[in-house]
């Protein structure tokens, strides 16, 4: 017994003679090499200890060998089990998405607080809604943004063609300062972006189909031949708002509008299925906003056996005249009245809509308004809801 101690110890201080030598691979300098691998450093060992004394260090790499291969061994036991429960868990939530389509504000209200069986973190989980989203609470918009953003509004209204840069020296002059990541960030905020042509397209939507677009060289000459929509922002004294507006391209005549506090996919369709009731167009022609291009939207102009499209990502004017409106909503109503809050808009805009269909008289369409046009030129009449 004492004879096998003698020799592990004799063994173990060979053993760090050799480490500690200037010629061992263990030994790093600024002039020497990186360190060798751990086989080529045991046999370096092997090879300098005397005959028959490198049976303990066999023993040692052996038994390193075997507790390695059980520690791999308990990993490929547990890492299917982990995988196996994250992808159930994201199938499910993935598939609850898809097959539900509603937007956060849907599905917020859907979940009932008090229910006795299903806990509010279950059913948001069944939602595909994350709880952060569920109890978050927006922040009132600071009244110094509020007014840099009713600034911009009317500037790009002038010049859409004006970016963060420019719109940055213009608030300077007008003495608000705002650096551009600023003004870059409030534009987003408003769903506003300089119009120039672009070398590279954004990325786009894995599940949503982009459509093309069908308007380039298309004779209009009828109501109801083409349709189109868009968002614009509407400042508020206390905030802002979005307005989608369905307009018929030949004869300018607003058959739906939608006001929103929120620019999210509901009130667009909410806007479209209004329109459907009054008459089905050919062609339905927006931008690739995500409102526009989601499931619930196109399918709607599916079943109405409506033909879908899309201007190019970044081409304002391909819905030139929807964009016209803009300017001239704004500069006849929301920049005169300013608007004190959501309701008040709401009863300016449906005044105004009313004249503009009904009084409003367009050069372009030979002195009558467009709701006398538009009536006058339908191949299908239907008798509105």
């Amino acid at each position: 017994m004492l004879e096998s101690q003698k020799g592990q110890a004799n063994l173990c201080e060979k053993v760090s003679v050799l480490i500690l030598k200037p010629e061992s691979p263990w030994r790093r300098s600024r002039e020497s090499e990186p360190f060798q691998s751990w086989p080529h450093i045991m046999r370096f060992i092997l090879t300098r200890l005397e005959p028959g004394r490198n049976v303990s260090l066999k023993k040692c790499q052996a038994s390193f060998r075997i507790s390695a291969e059980k520690k791999s061994k308990q990993k490929k036991a547990i890492k299917p089990n982990c995988l196996r429960k994250s992808e159930d868990l994201r199938l499910r939530l993935t598939g609850s998405k898809k097959n539900l389509d509603l937007t956060v504000a849907e599905k917020r209200e859907a979940i009932k607080h008090d229910h006795k069986d299903i806990s509010v973190n279950r059913q948001c989980e069944l939602l595909g809604l994350s709880r952060s989203a569920y109890y978050y609470k927006a922040k009132e918009m600071n009244p110094r943004d509020l007014n840099i953003m009713h600034l911009i509004d009317k500037e790009f209204t002038d010049h859409p063609f004006f970016g963060s840069r420019r719109l940055s020296d213009w608030l300077a002059e007008q003495g608000f300062p705002a650096c551009r990541s600023k003004v870059s960030r409030l534009m987003k905020v408003m769903g506003i972006e300089a119009i120039y042509p672009r070398k590279s397209l954004s990325a786009r939507h894995p599940d949503h189909k982009i459509y093309p677009y069908l308007l380039r060289g298309l004779n209009i000459n009828h109501s109801d031949q083409v349709w189109c929509m868009d968002i614009t922002y509407i400042r508020l004294k206390r905030g802002f708002a979005y307005l989608a507006v369905v307009m018929d391209w030949y004869s300018r005549y607003v058959i739906s509008w939608e006001l929103s506090m929120t620019m999210d996919k509901g009130f667009c369709n909410r806007c479209l299925n209004r329109a459907l009731r009054k008459g089905t167009p050919g062609i339905f022609n927006t931008d690739q906003g995500s409102q526009f291009t989601s499931n619930a939207f196109t399918q709607i102009l599916k079943d109405s056996g409506v033909k879908i499209s899309m201007d190019g990502k970044g081409r304002a004017f391909d819905n030139i005249m929807i964009e016209r409106l803009w300017r001239t909503v704004k500069y006849e109503d929301v920049f005169i009245n300013d608007y004190e809050d959501f309701y008040k808009a709401y009863q300016h805009l449906e005044k105004y809509f009313d004249f503009y269909n009904n009084e409003r008289r367009h050069s372009s369409l030979g002195k009558k308004t467009p709701s006398e046009f538009y009536h006058r030129n339908r191949k299908d009449q239907k008798v509105p809801a």
